[in-house]
């Protein structure tokens, strides 16, 4: 598995609620999605900062989605170029469904 964090500081300082309200109206496009265990939004404390956690089947599932017409989508919807890190993940402990699960 793979955890990638994607991070873009925003133009201006959003606050909770308007993140919120942005990130439901990109949450569908990820659902379904080859590959994608979970997702996590987040903002910063200040609202400067937002972006993604996801975590992934395999670097080539994560690949598939962050191409140039996915930065400039961000690009788009906030304003900011994408930062990504990818995190090797051999290990993920679900205390929802009771279970360690590893690759």
């Amino acid at each position: 598995m793979i955890t990638v964090i994607v991070e873009f500081k925003l133009p201006q300082p959003m606050t909770r609620n308007q993140a919120r309200d942005t990130f439901l109206s990109t949450a569908p496009k990820y659902q379904g999605m080859p590959g994608l265990i979970r997702k996590y939004y987040y903002l910063s404390p200040e609202g400067d900062k937002a972006g993604g956690i996801y975590l992934w089947q395999s670097r080539a599932d994560a690949d598939r989605v962050y191409t140039a017409d996915w930065k400039a989508f961000v690009r788009g919807k906030y304003g900011t170029e994408p930062g990504l890190t990818y995190l090797e993940c051999p290990v993920v402990v679900d205390n929802l469904s009771g279970q360690i699960v590893s690759d």
